[in-house]
């Protein structure tokens, strides 16, 4: 079956991908985003021991895909991880869901459950997350000039997902009443059980190759196991992540340790190899130092899920107060009607040859979206309601307004990037200028709590405001950052110096979470001999951080692109 797209347009695939990763992504940011306030408000944890869990579990997130990577490479390919990596999370979510519902009645079941489902959420996103991205490329012929905006919409669906989750989690979920937080968890499994069922249902469909040949599936030189085995080695790793992540959490704090002793050992087994050039070792060594600093971005970056949640559920004042005229939604459903109905005859059009099993799915998914619109419509003209009133909006849907900006800036950026020309920075300058809008956004938020008394909640444009410096600081640093490792690296470790770039982005994880474990909630915390007793002196922490960290790579530039261009 051949599935080779014309060159105007996009592979099928390409969208059976994005549903599959915008689902995925909407189960994780939705369950990051209330994670946190589910272990302070209904677990009764402390923020520290939050903070720290928040960092362990994220940090794992980032170091199990070096797992999955190998397996689906020599064992099982990408279709078979993915399928198996989402059944994972999807039961991780389930078992959360079940935690929620029993924390006051068993609370020993409730523990037992809670770390199970963290643990099955993390070995699960290892067989997905590195997998799904990597197929994206190979639906297009090489050299094909359509992969760099098949990127872009597949980079799309990604934000998409992390806008809806946090939204969507936190309105049925953080209520402010600690037993609605199972409905989150709910709709997170959910969400992922969706991604599992397009991917699986439209597999064999549409993810295949240029040529019409089944894109992902086993290698042809890997050996046939015996499904037991599978699935006992699959128990083994879960309870492995289940085992590491309460060790750490209540015995002894060691994954900091694991993460470090991970990067030096890849560094001792690149730089020892005999066969590499001087050259090749500079270029290398560029990754290293490059990494380096983006521990500090990601360290004060990912507070948005630890510290930054906290602050926007106790400082912000996030009421609305909003009364929205039924006309204006009545409009904006007609709108929308309006839209599906297009998609509907467009559908009809274009999927004239694909099996009737799809046409008719679709149908219906678009049968139901009207039809609710038109029931939601109907509803307010039968009960005479003129106005809905938005009251406050949860402190966990601020962690949308991140994936929002990128959606909203990413074109911005690409385009000024091309319109500088040759004055374009450099690929460090960029991550310098990364770090320096981080610092900026937390130096925002510094200033608008300065010299505010303990409860008095500030506006909201605060963190609004913080949140698009630093969006703007992710779009100069990560996508920059993987180009970087993809250009410097030589082909016989290009795998695992992406893997240096993912573990860094994993101790930045854990770091993030022990900094938020110094959140000054009425007691003075002290870093690295710098007190902090208001949030004031916490913020200005990290405005220093990336700060100092910004100057340093700005001055390392121009060595840096000598290093990079080493013979």
């Amino acid at each position: 079956m051949n599935q080779r797209a014309p060159q105007t347009g996009h592979p099928k695939g390409l969208y059976v991908l994005f549903a599959t990763e915008m689902w995925e992504r909407f189960n994780y940011y939705g369950m990051r985003a209330i994670l946190v306030l589910f272990l302070t408000k209904a677990l009764a944890f402390d923020k520290a021991f939050a903070s720290s869990l928040y960092g362990s579990y994220t940090s794992l997130v980032y170091l199990t895909p070096l797992i999955g990577g190998f397996v689906a490479d020599r064992y099982w390919g990408n279709r078979k991880s993915i399928i198996i990596g989402g059944l994972l999370m999807a039961l991780g979510e389930f078992l959360l869901f079940g935690c929620a519902s029993v924390y006051t009645s068993s609370p020993q079941l409730s523990t037992f459950l809670f770390f199970s489902g963290l643990g099955f959420m993390i070995a699960g996103n290892g067989f997905f997350k590195p997998n799904i991205s990597s197929m994206v490329g190979q639906l297009y012929p090489e050299g094909d000039r359509r992969i760099d905006a098949a990127y872009t919409i597949f980079y799309m669906g990604i934000n998409v997902g992390g806008a809806l989750g946090p939204a969507i989690c936190g309105a049925v979920g953080d209520t402010g009443d600690p037993t609605d937080f199972k409905w989150s968890f709910l709709a997170a499994g959910i969400a992922m059980l969706l991604s599992v069922i397009i991917f699986q249902w439209l597999k064999d469909f549409y993810i295949r190759r240029p040529d019409g040949s089944p894109l992902g599936i086993r290698p042809a030189d890997a050996k046939e196991g015996k499904a037991v085995l599978t699935y006992i080695g699959l128990f083994v790793l879960s309870a492995a992540m289940i085992g590491m992540l309460y060790t750490d959490a209540r015995i002894v704090p060691f994954i900091t340790y694991l993460l470090v002793i991970a990067v030096l050992a890849i560094a001792y087994m690149i730089f020892s190899d005999k066969k590499l050039t001087k050259g090749e070792k500079t270029r290398i060594l560029v990754i290293f130092i490059v990494a380096f600093f983006v521990i500090f971005f990601w360290s004060a970056f990912e507070q948005a899920g630890a510290s930054l949640t906290f602050f926007a559920d106790e400082q912000t004042n996030r009421m609305l107060n909003w009364n929205i005229p039924v006309w204006l939604i009545s409009a904006l459903s007609a709108a929308l009607i309006y839209l599906l109905a297009k998609a509907y005859l467009g559908a009809r059009k274009h999927l004239q040859n694909d099996p009737p099993g799809v046409r008719y799915i679709i149908y219906i998914l678009l049968a139901a979206c009207i039809g609710y619109l038109l029931y939601v419509n109907i509803g307010f003209f039968v009960t005479g309601q003129t106005t809905i009133f938005l009251n406050e909006i949860p402190a966990s849907t601020f962690q949308s307004l991140n994936s929002i900006f990128v959606v909203a800036f990413a074109p911005v950026f690409a385009f000024l990037w091309l319109k500088l020309g040759k004055y374009e920075p450099s690929s460090p300058t960029k991550m310098a200028i990364g770090l320096l809008l981080l610092s900026i956004g937390y130096l925002v938020i510094a200033f608008g709590v300065k010299d505010v008394a303990p409860g008095v909640k500030v506006t909201m444009m605060y963190l609004i405001g913080m949140y698009a410096l630093h969006t703007w600081g992710e779009l100069c640093l990560s996508p920059i950052g993987l180009a970087l490792v993809n250009k410097l690296a030589p082909a016989k470790f290009a795998s695992l110096l992406m893997a240096v770039w993912f573990l860094a982005n994993a101790i930045a994880n854990k770091l993030a979470g022990e900094l938020s474990a110094l959140y000054p909630d009425g007691k003075t915390t002290v870093f690295l001999g710098y007190q902090m007793s208001n949030l004031y002196e916490f913020f200005m922490l990290f405005v220093g951080m990336s700060g100092v960290a910004a100057l340093i790579l700005f001055l390392l530039t121009k060595k840096l692109q000598k290093m990079m261009a080493a013979a």
